[in-house]
């Protein structure tokens, strides 16, 4: 695999820093000891400059090049899920029902080996800030970074973030121009009636006989009300109700995830929900409350940044490797702020086979991450030449 030879010396030091952080996962906007670790490493790297604190644990690292030129933004999520590892690798979780199961952990340690390599050679011009994001998994961190003012505080130009992609061939990238993953918004719907005794229905006021007409009308939403070319996704992912075979409960409720890639779609199938639910509860003559919550919007890549990122990739992987116009995907990503903010892409790396992301079994491939950091370092070297 094409490695810069530098980097592929830092392989064994990298390897370490990524088995620390696996071992020691944090979540959401918790990642202190975390940003600790990395601002640790940066200070020995040499970095010129490290700020803390931002959207809690936060950093953003400043490596300056040689003469004028923009601020190149490079992104790393660092948090971990609160799921209970099942790897039994002898780095695995410290920390009970913590681990690193999306491999943020790689996703630094790959942005901490480019980090070492500009930092030693400065073969650009300009500066790059590296971003060690919290919150990618709940929160949205890259958000908050972007609402405190990173971009315009750092004079970052343009952003750019890799995600790992188990089970594609290691090295591999996949991106697309425009749109590469979805929107994902959360519906909770909360439903009160009347209980009372199975028997006697006609006393009562059933929120499940409700709940079950409304889950029905909103599967209809995608096939009837969104044009066919135009991906979404709504899916009834929790039903609760009642608590015994003859009791007609007095609440009821249903949670769905709600995904698209276009703006005016996501206004539509919101509006539709509400409309069924509305309409529904007054049919069956119950109160019903909505919580949207109005999550991550879609990640959608610049044209000319995705088609740069794959020409650098191509150097990387050589062309069999990289695939510029891969499909959309229903996943989210909160990068996606970031690139609502700055021009820049996002794209994915393959590691090999694995277990899938967000499985208590995964584990990133360490081989991956000196291709990663090398991915990083020529982006930054192609995109801020010397002159």
């Amino acid at each position: 695999m094409p490695v810069l030879n530098r980097i592929a010396s830092y392989a064994e030091e990298m390897k370490g820093w990524r088995q620390y952080l696996h071992a020691h996962p944090e979540l959401s906007f918790d990642c202190h000891q975390t940003a600790a670790y990395i601002a640790e490493r940066l200070r020995e790297i040499g970095v010129d400059e490290i700020h803390t604190g931002i959207a809690q644990s936060g950093i953003v690292a400043i490596i300056n090049g040689q003469g004028e030129g923009p601020t190149i933004g490079l992104r790393a999520d660092m948090d971990a899920l609160p799921m209970q590892e099942i790897t039994g690798v002898d780095y695995a979780s410290r920390v009970a029902g913590k681990m690193h199961a999306c491999g943020h952990d790689g996703h630094v340690t790959m942005l901490l080996g480019a980090a070492k390599y500009l930092a030693e050679t400065r073969r650009f011009a300009g500066r790059v800030a590296l971003i060690f994001q919290p919150a990618e998994e709940d929160g949205a961190g890259g958000m908050v970074m972007v609402q405190e003012g990173m971009m315009d505080r750092f004079a970052i130009a343009s952003v750019y973030g890799i995600h790992n992609a188990p089970n594609i061939p290691l090295g591999h990238f996949l991106t697309t121009p425009g749109p590469l993953m979805a929107s994902v918004d959360t519906a909770t719907v909360r439903l009160v009636g009347k209980g009372g005794h199975g028997a006697n229905p006609h006393e009562c006021i059933d929120p499940v006989v409700a709940l079950v007409g409304m889950v029905a009308a909103v599967q209809t939403i995608i096939p009837r009300n969104v044009f066919a070319m135009d991906e979404a996704v709504i899916s009834v992912t929790m039903v609760h109700a009642g608590t015994a075979s003859n009791v007609i409960p007095e609440e009821a409720m249903f949670c769905a995830t709600i995904r698209c890639f276009k703006p005016e779609v996501r206004a539509l199938l919101k509006r539709r929900i509400y409309e069924i639910v509305e309409g529904h509860a007054l049919a069956y003559n119950v109160q019903a409350q909505i919580d949207y919550d109005w999550g991550y919007p879609a990640t959608i890549n610049h044209p000319a940044n995705a088609a740069f990122a794959a020409r650098v990739a191509t150097e990387i992987s050589g062309p069999d490797a990289v695939n510029a116009n891969a499909g959309r995907e229903m996943g989210s990503e909160d990068f996606s702020y970031m690139l609502e903010a700055r021009a820049g892409a996002y794209l994915f790396m393959g590691i090999g086979p694995n277990a899938g992301l967000h499985h208590p079994a995964y584990n990133f491939n360490d081989e991956a991450a000196p291709i990663g950091a090398s991915f990083f370092a020529r982006l930054v070297e192609q995109a801020q030449p010397l002159a």
